[in-house]
This record gives structure tokens, sequence and C-alpha cells, in this order.
């Protein structure tokens, strides 16, 4: 030890000699031939020991956060099919959310008024955030639209947004053609259509023909019309296109018609409209008990005395149609009626609807009525034997037989839209006629007999 203390010693002692010995101009000197290179001053400031902070305790780097906040809260769906009964307030209260929650989704207006019609069946979602409160719901009212209504947290005001989205579905054009044999739902049943499209056809064609009267067998249709896919798989009918009925040898033929201004109708094909002043029958499809006569043996009076009206018979509260727009000038208890009512038509038709069990809602004297609105249900009111709806036309006070009595003419097609149509129509014609003549050669059927 001691060695290397004299070591370090005499090395201090030499450098101070040297530094000793050393000339003031020889360092001016090589100052001045220093001058000719460039420098950087640099400025380093080093902590004091003292104050250094360990690494442990020193401030975190700071992290860009953007792109965590603007990340989708994470939410937790609830699917809940729809009974019988529940209500959407029903369903809020059962899930626990609040009747504000469910107010201020309903105040977005058009664009939430699909939840007013929740039906059994369907379901409903609901989102919960992370502190189990309401953060969004889902509602499908089909298989092709979806309704999605979500808190939006992104911005201040927190309210509520609602979007719809729609699926996109094929279109594809289908064909169907019977002949009647039993009767227009069993036949066209067979002829693979639905009840739905069974009851658009007689719709269509409601105005000509009295399905609870007229239909004879050996009758025949044919229809085009939409089907609709969705990836493939056939999840329903749209419209008919065109349609062809042949009753009693007379051919009716209707071909559906959008024109420029956004307005669809069915036409025939001399482009007259289907819709006329009257319905044919103020009943879907039923069966005549009594028609129209000057002389009936009345079996309630057990005396003879004219019918001046059509009795369809049909189950206890089947609903009854108003055949067209009018005003209702009687509603009440009228005698043999019983429970009836007087639809004025302008100033020349009147309509009566006779032996009902009840009446429809918003029916009051005075109410106006449109074609085809429900009005009452049939009954036994009256003198009736059983559940019938008893029908009359009246045209200037005077009774006449509902079943044959000419009614208004139908409107034709605007015509600045004749020509679009009749160029719409002529290949739909032709392929109904093709049609027609295909079911016809292969099904020869006689057309004699009533069917019920």
């Amino acid at each position: 030890m001691k060695k290397v203390h004299i070591i370090a010693t005499t090395l201090a002692i030499s450098l101070i000699l040297v530094g000793i010995s050393i000339k003031p101009d020889q360092v001016e000197a090589k100052n001045v031939d220093s001058s000719n290179t460039i420098t950087h001053r640099i400025e380093i400031t080093l902590p004091d020991d003292k104050d250094e902070a360990p690494a442990s305790e020193l401030p975190a780097p700071a992290i860009n956060t953007t792109a965590s906040e603007n990340t989708e809260p994470t939410i937790d769906w609830q699917k809940i099919k729809i009974k019988s009964g529940d209500s959407l307030s029903k369903l809020f209260k059962k899930s626990g959310f609040s009747a504000k929650s469910l107010h201020e989704i309903m105040l977005l207006g058009d664009a939430t008024s699909a939840l007013k019609k929740i039906r059994p069946g369907q379901f409903i979602e609901f989102g919960r955030n992370e502190n189990k409160q309401l953060a969004a719901l889902r509602y499908a009212p089909s298989r092709i639209e979806q309704l999605t209504v979500i808190k939006d947290t992104a911005n201040k005001d927190h309210q509520w947004r609602a979007s719809w989205e729609s699926k996109e579905i094929e279109i594809r054009e289908a064909q169907a053609s019977a002949i009647i044999q039993d009767s227009l739902f069993l036949s066209g049943a067979e002829a693979g259509l639905s009840d739905r499209l069974i009851m658009e056809l007689a719709g269509i064609f409601g105005w000509d023909i009295d399905f609870a009267l007229d239909i004879r067998k050996g009758d025949s249709f044919s229809v085009i019309y939409e089907e609709r896919y969705l990836k493939g798989e056939k999840i329903g009918d749209g419209e008919i296109i065109a349609a062809e009925f042949t009753n009693q040898g007379k051919k009716h033929q209707a071909i559906r018609f959008t024109d420029s201004d956004n307005h669809t109708d069915y036409y025939s094909a001399a482009g007259k409209s289907m819709r006329k002043a009257f319905l044919r029958t103020p009943l879907k499809f039923s069966r005549i008990s009594s028609r129209f006569t000057r002389k009936r043996w009345h079996p309630v009076l057990k005396k003879w005395r004219s019918h001046k009206g059509v009795d369809y018979a049909a189950p206890r509260g089947t609903p009854v149609k108003a055949t067209s727009n009018g005003k209702i000038a009687f509603r009440g208890n009228k005698g043999g009626y019983g429970k009836a009512i007087f639809v004025k038509h302008g100033k020349t038709y009147t309509t009566v609807y006779g032996h009902l069990s009840k009446y429809a809602k918003n029916t009051r004297k005075g109410s106006k009525v449109k074609q085809g609105q429900i009005i009452g249900y049939v009954g036994s009111t009256g003198l009736a034997t059983g559940p019938h709806l008893h029908y009359e036309m009246r045209v200037n006070g005077v009774h006449r037989n509902p079943l044959k009595v000419k009614l208004p003419k139908a409107k034709s097609i605007n015509a600045k839209y004749k020509q679009s149509f009749a160029k719409h129509a002529d290949p739909l014609l032709a392929q109904l006629a093709l049609i027609g003549s295909t079911q016809l050669a292969s099904n020869p059927q006689s057309s004699d007999t009533l069917t019920n």
C-alpha cells in the first residue's frame, strides 16, 4: 500500500511542475491557433446528486389516449322474446330500465314508431353498459329490417340516436294458375299461393266479382307475382304483378302499374282503374243464405214478404266493411234490422248493414267512412234466426238488387301515362294468356256448378 501512495504522490508533483513550465505566450499562441476551428457550445445541466429522484419516482412518459377514448363502449346484449300481453313499457320495467329512457327513445318520432307495433313471437334486444344501464336496443320487425337505438356518449348531450338497416333482398318472378274445383282458397293453395296472395287476388277483383256468390266450379285464374329471397332462401311473397280471373266465362284482367309520380294501382287491360265506387260485397268470403226477391217466406214472422237485400251467412263477429266512401246517416237499433248502420254515399246511393252484433270504434252518426273500412260485426240482432249480415243497396231511395245494380264506372288512367302503361302491360298480358292457355289445355273443366 505504501508503494502505491508514493507512486501517486510522485505523479501529482510531476503534473504540477509541467503546468508551471508552460509560458503565457504559448497559451496565447495556442488560443490564436484554435480560432480557425468551428466549435459548437452545448450547455448541459447536470442534476444535483442530492436532488435527483430515483428512477421509480420519475413521472411516466405521456401516452396518446385518443385511440382508447374513441373505442366503442362494451355492450352486453340480452335477447328477449315478446310474449302475448307484453308492451314496450312492461319490457322496460321487467328489465329494470327507467320510464324516462323509454320516453326519450319514443321522442325520436317516426324513427322509433315501429316499437309501438311489437308483436308476440318477435324479439327485442337490450344492450347494457358496464354500469348495467341501458345503452342500446335492437328490434327487427322483419327478417330484412332492423332498428338500432344507441345512446351517443361521444357527445355532451348523450342523446339517443336511431338508425335503420335493411338487408338486400332478391326479387324473383313466379307464376301460378288453377281451375277452381271446390273453393278459391283450396285451389289457390294447391297452386302454391299463400293465403295473403289469395286474399290480395280477391281484393284486386273485388269491385267486379262477388266472391261470396259469383264463384263457380270451372272458373280459373292466372297470376304473375313476386317472390322475395334473402341469401338464396325464400322469405315471403311480394306483390301481384298481373292477374287474370275468368268468372262464369267472363275474363277480368289486372295489371300493376307505377306512374312517374310514384303512384301505384291496378288497371284493366284497357287502362281502367280496378278501383270502383262500390265493392261488390261487404264481407270477404261467405255464402249467400238469402237473395234479393220480391217475395220470400220470412222464417221469424212466418209469412211471405219481400226481401229487399242480400243476406250473407257468416260466423258471429265477422268484420263488415263499408262498400264505398260515405257518411254514416244512422247508427242504432232499427226494428227488424236490429243493430244497423245506414251509410249515405253522395246524393244517389245508400247502403244498409243489418243484424250487427256490435259496431266498430269511431262509427258515429255523421262520421265519414272509407271504402273497405270495418264498420261493424256480423250478429243476429233483430228479426234473424242466426248470425248473418243483411245488406241493402238503395238508389235514390229505391231498393235495388246489390248483386245486379249498375254501379258508377271506373276512372281511366291519366292520359299522359297511357303510352307507358301500354308498353308495360302488353308483355304481361301475353304472358297471362300463355299461362292460362297451358292450364286450360291440361285441365279442361266445366263451369256450371256453384261453389260455396
